[in-house]
C-alpha cells in the first residue's frame, strides 16, 4: 500500500525542524557556505488569524565557489521554537537574494514572514542555501548552525483545519470526498473571506505542492476523490512563503472483515489450539486479539497476536473446562481500519 511509503516519508523529515511536514530527510550542512551575521529588524510581533507580519532579515556570510550557476545563491533563515505552544515548532524565511558584496563575501536580504501559528518564541539556529522545497524534491542539505536573535510572537485567532470524510469508512473502490473546514479556534467561526487552501494526496502531503483551491467565505470546501486516493495520505494546509501555517493530515478509515477458524474443533482441557485466520486488507502491524465468552455478554481477550505480512494471522485458544467453549476474534482500529469482529465459533473442552 501507498500508506506506507508516504507515512515513511513523512517520519523521516518531522526532526528536520519540522520546516515541512514530509520535506525529504536531509545530509550535513553544505561546507562551501559560512555565515557570520544575521539579522531580524524586529524581536517582537503581534500577528492575528490568517494574516502574516514581514520581517526583514539581512544575513552576511559567503560561499566558497567558482560555479558561475552559483552567483545567483539564495539563501533561507531557519528560526526554531524555544518556548510557547503555538502549533508551529519552526519557521523559515523566504528565499533571501544577494543584494551587496559578492558570493564570497557578501549580504543577503529578505523577509521572514511570521504567522499567527508562530505563537510563542523563536530563535534563529541556522542558515542553508536555497530555493527553499528544491532542487526536488527538498533541500539536500542540513541548516549551517548560526545562534542568533530570538523573537517573541503574539499569535490570537489561530486558524484550525477540520475535515469530514463521507462515507465515514470508505469501501474499497469506492470513490468518497472530503469537507474540509478552516475556523477561528478563538472563536470557532469562519474568518468570512474565501480562503487560499492546498488540497494534496499522497507525495504532495509529505514534500508539498499540494494543489491550490478555494474555500467559499464560510471557509468551507468539498472535494471529490477517487477510490485510489482512499489508499493514500489524503492532506489540506493553509501557506506562506514558503512554509505551512496549519495543517490537516490524515488516512480515510477503511473497513476490513475478520475470518477465523480453530485448528481443532474440540480439545482436552488444557491444550493449546491454534486459531487460523485472516484480516482483510491489512498488510501487517496491527494487532488482533482472541477473546472468550463469559457469561452472555462479556467478552474477554485471552490471548493476542500481530497480522502478518499476508493479512493472516494466528492466536491460540485454551479451553479450560469441559463443555463448549465460544470464541470471536477481534480487530481494535487500527489506522485505517476500523474495528471489527469474526463470527463466534466454539471448541469443545474434553
Amino acid at each position: 500500500m501507498r500508506i506506507t511509503r508516504v507515512v515513511a516519508a513523512a517520519l523521516a523529515a518531522a526532526p528536520v525542524a519540522g520546516l515541512l511536514l514530509g520535506a525529504p530527510a536531509q545530509a550535513d550542512p553544505d561546507p562551501s557556505l559560512t555565515i557570520t551575521q544575521v539579522t531580524l529588524d524586529r524581536t517582537s510581533v503581534a500577528v492575528s488569524g490568517l494574516n502574516t507580519y514581514p520581517i526583514n532579515v539581512t544575513v552576511k556570510g559567503g560561499y566558497a565557489s567558482t560555479e558561475p550557476g552559483d552567483e545567483n545563491l539564495v539563501l533561507n533563515v531557519v528560526l526554531a521554537r524555544t518556548g510557547g505552544s503555538g502549533p508551529r515548532d519552526s519557521i523559515v524565511s523566504t528565499d533571501l537574494k544577494r543584494t551587496a558584496g559578492t558570493l564570497e563575501n557578501g549580504t543577503w536580504t529578505g523577509r521572514l514572514n511570521v504567522a499567527s501559528t508562530a505563537n510563542g518564541t523563536f530563535k534563529v539556529t541556522g542558515v542553508m542555501t536555497g530555493p527553499y522545497g528544491g532542487p526536488d524534491p527538498g533541500t539536500p542539505v542540513d541548516p549551517t548552525p548560526y545562534s542568533g536573535q530570538s523573537i517573541s510572537v503574539q499569535g490570537t485567532n489561530l486558524p484550525r483545519i477540520t475535515a469530514s470524510v463521507n462515507p465515514k469508512v470508505v469501501p474499497f473502490g469506492k470513490p468518497y470526498s472530503m469537507t474540509w473546514a478552516v475556523t477561528n479556534t478563538a472563536t470557532g467561526k469562519p474568518y468570512g473571506s474565501r480562503i487560499a487552501i492546498g488540497l494534496g494526496v499522497d507525495t504532495p502531503c509529505a514534500e508539498g505542492g499540494s494543489p491550490i483551491y478555494r474555500t467559499g467565505t464560510n471557509g468551507v470546501i468539498t472535494k471529490a476523490y477517487t477510490a485510489d486516493d482512499a489508499g493514500a495520505l489524503n492532506c489540506a494546509h493553509l501557506y506562506t512563503d514558503p512554509y505551512y501555517i496549519a495543517g490537516q493530515w490524515l488516512f480515510p478509515a477503511r473497513p476490513t472483515s475478520i475470518a477465523a477458524v480453530p485448528s481443532k474443533t474440540s480439545a482436552r482441557v488444557g491444550t493449546v489450539v491454534p486459531v487460523n485466520g485472516s484480516a482483510a486488507h491489512v498488510t501487517g502491524s496491527c494487532t488482533v486479539q482472541l477473546q472468550r465468552l463469559y457469561g452472555r455478554t462479556q467478552w474477554k481477550t485471552v490471548s493476542s497476536a500481530k497480522v502478518r505480512q499476508s493479512g493472516r494471522f494466528t492466536v491460540n485458544a485454551q479451553p479450560s473446562y469441559k463443555g463448549l467453549i465460544p470464541y470471536r476474534v477481534y480487530f481494535p482500529a487500527c489506522e485505517p481500519f476500523v474495528a471489527a469482529v469474526s463470527k463466534s465459533f466454539t471448541i469443545q473442552g474434553t
